[in-house]
């Protein structure tokens, strides 16, 4: 699996900064499958707005519809459709642990799709609909997320919650066993319908020296009932986490 593709993606409201801000620091992520160990790996963190393009993270978009809100008519929304792009690091190896041995490597892929984001006020709404570009799990996901910010003294806080619905074929791709996996393997077929999964974040943000600053992410997911019910799922919650410190550059 490709170690440095990130389950995480960068909530809408950073379509409010319209500065680059570049940074480093570590990921980590739990895997649910059972035996399989976290994933920590350096993460480059980047965050772009342009009113055209955007880069949040491991996610780019463009926009090609919308409004931005004008505060001389006192407009408080801003909203806007973009083709936006992700990876989607989901998978395993069956080397990953003894009890992945025997089936069949689930890969990692690329999806691609449209979304829709509302910012105002420092809260957010964004929808997305992608489908896997890669012919991977050879389906789609739906995604909605919405939340707010809030200053405590010079902390930011990001908090949001996340629903996404996973499709059958999505759900059967990474966490189903098929029947020729069944005959060489101790489990039995296993094919699960899609479901959602839901989640809770928050990213923190505290100012260091200038245009320094030390980001953080913490984020759990549960997994859908079909996603968590397979043999090969040992823990129905997800963690993950990143650690950075990150530069702003004025224009």
């Amino acid at each position: 699996m490709i170690k440095n593709l990130f389950y995480l993606l960068i909530p809408a409201v950073t379509l409010m900064a319209e500065n680059l801000t570049i940074g480093l620091g570590p990921y980590f992520q739990t895997q649910p499958y059972k035996g399989a160990s976290a994933i920590v790996v350096p993460s480059p963190v980047v965050f772009y707005d342009n009113g055209i393009i955007y880069a949040r993270w491991t996610r780019i978009g463009l926009y090609f519809y919308g409004h931005k809100a004008n505060k001389e008519a006192n407009e408080k929304y801003s909203w806007g459709f973009s083709l936006t792009a992700q990876p989607r690091p989901n998978g395993y190896k069956p080397s990953d642990s003894d009890a992945l041995r025997g089936l069949d490597e689930k890969k990692t892929s690329f999806e691609g799709g449209l979304a829709f984001t509302i910012y105002g006020e420092g809260k957010y709404l964004e929808a997305m609909l992608v489908t896997d570009m890669l012919g991977r799990y050879d389906s789609y996901i739906a995604k909605i997320e919405s939340g707010f910010q809030k200053k405590i003294g010079d902390f930011t806080f990001y908090p949001s919650l996340v629903g996404v619905y996973e499709s059958k074929k999505f759900t059967d791709y990474y966490y189903g066993i098929s029947q020729e996996e069944a005959a060489r393997t101790p489990y039995s077929a296993y094919q699960p319908n899609g479901g959602l999964r839901i989640g809770a974040q928050t990213y923190i943000s505290y100012p260091i020296y200038k245009k320094w600053s030390a980001f953080f992410n913490l984020r759990v997911d549960r997994l859908t009932n079909n996603a968590k019910n397979s043999p090969i799922v040992s823990d129905s919650l997800m963690y993950s986490g990143l650690a950075s410190i990150i530069y702003t550059f004025d224009f």
